[in-house]
This record gives C-alpha cells, structure tokens and sequence, in this order.
C-alpha cells in the first residue's frame, strides 16, 4: 500500500468510528434526523463511509429553517428537548436567507473549541502571543470560539468589541499584539484607516493575520492588498459555518489552498445540479457531515460553497487532510450570469483589488430587463491622482478578464459602506445583498 493511501486510510477510519457514534446517538434522539436515519437504515450504523455516502440523504439549509418554523423557536436538530441542557447560542448572518439559530451544549462547544486550537497552531501561534480580535462578539459565531481556543493554548487574547476602527489600531500597537482576527475585508479597512489616521502600522509587532467570514483571503489579489497594507504581517485564511464550526485552516506551505479539520468532519465535493461526486480535481459544492457536534449537529449538509478538492491524497506540506485549491471558490448562490458569462463574485474582485487606488467598490446587478446586466460603482482611494483613468483601467481589466463591457463609475470618497464582518458588495435589483 502506498503512504498516500495509508495516511488516508488512518483517516477514513477514525472518520468511520466517530460517524457510526453520532448516527447511533441521532437515531435515538434527534427528532431532525431520526426518520431520516431509520427510512435509511442507518440506525444502527454503516461499514463503510461510501455506504454512508450512498444511503444518507442530503441536507439543505431551507430543510433546516423550514424545521425551525416549524419547531420554534431552535428546531427540533438536536438532541435534548430541555434547554437546560445548552448553553450556547449562535445565529447566522443572514446575508443569504433567513438567519438561522443554532443551540450548542458544552462538550460540543468545546469539541468546536478544539478545532479552532488547531487552526492556530497550523497558523503558528503558540503560548506568548498576543491576539487581537477585531470583532463585534455579537450572536454571529465567528470569533468567538477563536478567542476560548487562543486563551486554551496559552496566548493573551484581547477583545475588541464596541470600540471603532482608529481605536482597535491603538489597541493593537500599545499592547504589541502579533496576532489579529477579523475578516479579510475588515482587515483591508483597519489598513484605510491606519493610512487615513497617520497610524504606522510597520511600527507594530502584528506577524500574522487570520482573516474568516469571506474568501477574500483565497484571492490573490485581495492576499496581496491585505499584505501590502500590514508591513511584516502575512494572511492565514481559514473558513467555516456557523451550521458546522471551524472547517479549515490553510496550508502552511501553499498560501491559497485550505485543508478540511479531518477527521473532525465527513467531507465530499458534488455537482450542484446532480449530486454526484465529482471527478478528481474538478470543482463542486461542498458537503459536509459533523462527526463531534453531537447536540446540533449535520448530515450530509449541502454548505453552498464551490470548491475545488486536489486530486492528490498527499498535499506537498506532507498532510493527507482534503485540500481545497484555492481555497473558498464562492458560492453555488451567488454566481450571476450576465449575456451568457458566468460571474462569481470572487473572480471579479480577483480582478478590481489588482489596482491598489481602489479604496472599495461595489457590483450592481439589475434584472428589471429580459437580461440581467451589472455596472461596478468604484470608489478611489484620496490619493488616487486620475480617477475618470483608474476607472477606465479597472474597466478594460474586467473587458480581458471575462470578455465582457462591465460599466466602472466613480463614486464620491467615502460614498461606499465599509464593513467589520461579511462585506456585502454585491447588491440586486430585489434588494438582496451578497
């Protein structure tokens, strides 16, 4: 057997234990799943993870929240119908549906907690560093699982809610902080400002940036932007769901490219239309199956994230964990196609952050018409000396990028909202935001 196939297979069976568990204890308890599982035959577990595969039906978002109107206010995925047993509660963002609220016990917090020390270890922080944590500690889960995992390996963890973007900088340099948390868009902000506030950044002690929430970090261009803007500090991307916790974190030697926390979770990659695996290094939606949120966990969740899984077992940094190139492809939901191309919100700003005098911007897509048609309001940054020109620019990149006239305009400084969490630049002609 080769070591590619055997560090997998060392894999695939603790995935297999850990799932024949969970589908025992849902069987049994979770009024969700149960029927699911039973009309499967799943109760009493699997000899194979194909199997699993094969037998298990998928689960979808509008499944879950549909569960929850009917069963207010939590839905009836979890475990326990006494309250008594929770102590945890998340809600989702919302930026694509109705927010979802998700109930948690204290073994499956930490079970999410333990997932988050191991994104920051393969980040690079340890016991001694200081992380700052640029987020509002709202329901949102985002951070807040980051912050009880820094604190379990030892580092100095600082919050910083309620405080505004010049005061978090001040925050960050008077207590030397190495480390800083928030989104790949906030982080692009906090640079604004520092430029905007005479703030130094290159004074500071900040040596890694992990940015979630967004793929910004999985765009080269966006990567580039980010770093350029934080002297002496690189990005360490990472994802995961409010549904499912901590998912990912990135490769330590191919920057771009995410590693799934397994044996944590049960992932497959599928075409979103038939549901079938893809091939081997082809693209799809990710799929992903909980093995240690016992007390709300998923099966065989159709996330909505389009990614690309290697074809190899063995990832060049010696892990056998999924990698995903390219991190964080976009979203099944958000592609648009407009006169016959496809657009995923990530390719284009791939495209617009390549132009450092972007200040920021945001994509308009109108469907009042038979077609659907899309415009970009470009806000320039103040030192911007041309820009009618920058605008020009931006516009024939995108003309060679997808072969296609997308109008650029130039907005008033400071005109365009600026985000903490999930940017929302995307904007339809229904009023839906993503």
């Amino acid at each position: 057997m080769s070591v590619s196939r055997s560090g997998r297979r060392k894999i695939e069976s603790v995935q297999l234990a850990s799932l024949n568990a969970q589908l025992r204890i849902h069987s049994a308890s979770n009024a969700f799943y149960s029927a699911r599982l039973l009309a499967a035959n799943l109760e009493n577990g699997v000899a194979s993870l194909e199997e699993f595969r094969i037998r298990m039906p998928l689960t979808t978002k509008q499944e879950l929240v549909e569960d929850r109107e009917r069963n207010p206010p939590y839905g009836s995925n979890v475990i326990y119908s006494s309250i008594e047993h929770y102590t945890r509660f998340s809600q989702t963002s919302g930026t694509t549906g109705i927010p979802m609220r998700w109930l948690d016990t204290p073994e499956s917090w930490d079970w999410m907690v333990r997932n988050w020390v191991e994104v920051l270890r393969a980040a690079g922080v340890g016991k001694g560093d200081r992380i700052f944590f640029a987020f509002s500690f709202g329901p949102f889960i985002g951070f807040w699982l980051a912050f009880e995992a820094g604190a379990m390996i030892g580092a100095l963890c600082i919050p910083g809610g309620g405080m505004s973007s010049a005061a978090r900088l001040r925050t960050i340099l008077d207590n030397q902080a190495t480390v800083v948390c928030c989104t790949p868009t906030y982080a692009l902000r906090l640079a604004e400002v520092a430029r905007e506030e005479g703030i130094d950044l290159s004074s500071g002690h900040v040596k890694r940036l992990i940015v979630a929430g967004e793929p910004g970090a999985s765009i080269p261009a966006t990567r580039l932007q980010i770093e350029m803007g934080w002297p002496g500090a690189s990005v360490f991307d990472h994802h995961g769901m409010t549904e499912v916790g901590p998912v990912s974190y990135e490769c330590p030697d191919r920057s771009g490219v995410l590693h799934i926390l397994e044996p944590a979770f049960l992932a497959e990659v599928i075409d979103p239309e038939s549901g079938q695996p893809v091939a081997p290094g082809a693209a799809g939606e990710l799929v992903l199956t909980s093995l240690g949120r016992t007390a709300s966990p998923v099966l065989r969740y159709r996330t909505g994230d389009y990614v690309r899984p290697a074809a190899e077992d063995r990832c060049m940094c010696g892990r056998f964990e999924l990698a995903l190139e390219g991190g964080i492809l976009g979203r099944t939901d958000d592609m648009v196609v407009i006169r016959g191309v496809n657009l995923h919100p990530t390719a284009v700003e791939d495209v617009i952050r390549r132009f450092p005098l972007v200040a920021e911007y945001r994509a308009e897509i109108c469907s009042n018409g038979a077609l659907p048609e899309i415009r970009i309001d470009l806000e320039p940054s103040p030192e911007c000396p041309n820009p009618a020109g920058l605008a020009s620019d931006v516009q024939s990149a995108l003309r060679d990028a997808f072969s296609l006239r997308i109008p650029v305009a130039v907005v008033d400084s400071g005109s365009l909202p600026r985000f903490e969490l999930k940017a929302r630049r995307w904007i339809r002609s229904d009023g839906t935001e993503s």
